[in-house]
């Protein structure tokens, strides 16, 4: 796979999900971030849940999602509530 599969949380479905709606590299994810990259997806793919959401997170942040500060993890489930 690409170089996003190098990233925390990002195995070959998610990286998939990301080139497809045009993200193909770490720097693209970075400067998309979470949030709208979630979006992204969320738009080819219904199923898209917090979980993802927190992986992408945690992927930018170069961490597990399970470590995200109690603090992002609250922001994301907020944002995640009002677009879910």
């Amino acid at each position: 796979m690409g170089e996003l599969c190098k990233l925390p949380n990002i195995g070959d479905k998610l990286e998939a999900q990301l080139n497809e709606v045009g993200i193909k590299s770490v720097e693209n994810l970075k400067e998309t971030g979470s949030k709208q990259a979630w979006l992204y997806i969320k738009g080819i793919d219904s199923s898209a849940c917090i979980n993802r959401l927190c992986a992408l997170e945690g992927a930018i942040q170069g961490i597990r999602w399970h470590s995200l500060s109690d603090d992002m993890k609250k922001e994301l489930k907020e944002f995640y509530n009002t677009v879910k």
